[in-house]
């Protein structure tokens, strides 16, 4: 299992390798992003699919199910610790800040585990409010699992395009009004699990999700 430093330095290097895309907004594609060990050491961490209904096309219809890298986490699980160190650390965020053109400072580190099961959706949406940053790290291997990947949308909400699923591949994007994404309805076979990173403002609500409640990045 890697430390804290040896996720940043391999992160880091994905974001020297990363491609942009400019439609339907800017958004950032990555490979690579932890090291081989800490995906296994996630695949490891006993957390079982939710058994859910319908999610109406939003994760916050079955909330109580939801699994974060909160702070009881990290203090179970050591991978959880690392991963949440490291991008709480000040090199990832600053290079964050450059290479996206925004600010995070005073914000803090929200990151969810989420494992999918066929019949997931998710309505196109945009992440505005209090999010300053949203990344995506898929984790599944599964065949099939390429066509798993977050669906982006015009402002006329229709589809655009699919961002590449692969193990240990991303995507980045900044919250705005023109940020339409989603997970149009297609086949699961397995669980599409996947790593979504956000920096939040000081006001969210939900202070058990936070990786650091009490501290806030920057």
């Amino acid at each position: 299992m890697p430390d804290s430093t040896a996720i940043a330095r391999t992160f880091l290097g994905c974001l020297d390798r990363c491609e942009i895309g400019p439609y339907p907004f800017r958004h950032w594609l990555l490979r690579d992003m932890l090291p081989v060990d800490a995906c296994s050491a996630i695949d490891a961490l006993d957390v079982r699919p939710p058994m859910i209904g319908d999610t109406q096309g939003k994760r916050e219809t079955h909330n109580s199910t939801r699994q974060f890298f909160s702070v009881e986490q990290r203090t179970r699980h050591a991978v959880c610790d690392a991963i949440a160190t490291a991008l709480q650390g000040s090199d990832v965020v600053h290079r964050l800040e450059s290479l996206c053109d925004v600010r995070l400072a005073g914000s803090s580190l929200r990151i969810e585990y989420c494992l999918d099961t066929d019949g997931f959706w998710l309505e196109p949406h945009t992440d505005i409010g209090a999010k300053l940053f949203t990344m995506l790290i898929y984790l599944s291997q599964e065949p099939g699992c390429e066509a798993w990947g977050t669906d982006l949308y015009d402002n006329n909400r229709q589809w655009v395009g699919t961002s590449p699923y692969r193990r240990n591949w991303g995507l980045i994007f900044v919250p705005g009004p023109d940020t339409w994404h989603g997970v149009e309805r297609r086949p699961i076979r397995g669980v599409r699990r996947s790593l979504i990173v956000n920096y939040v403002k000081p006001e969210w609500r939900s202070r058990h999700e936070l990786a650091f409640p009490e501290q806030p990045v920057g």
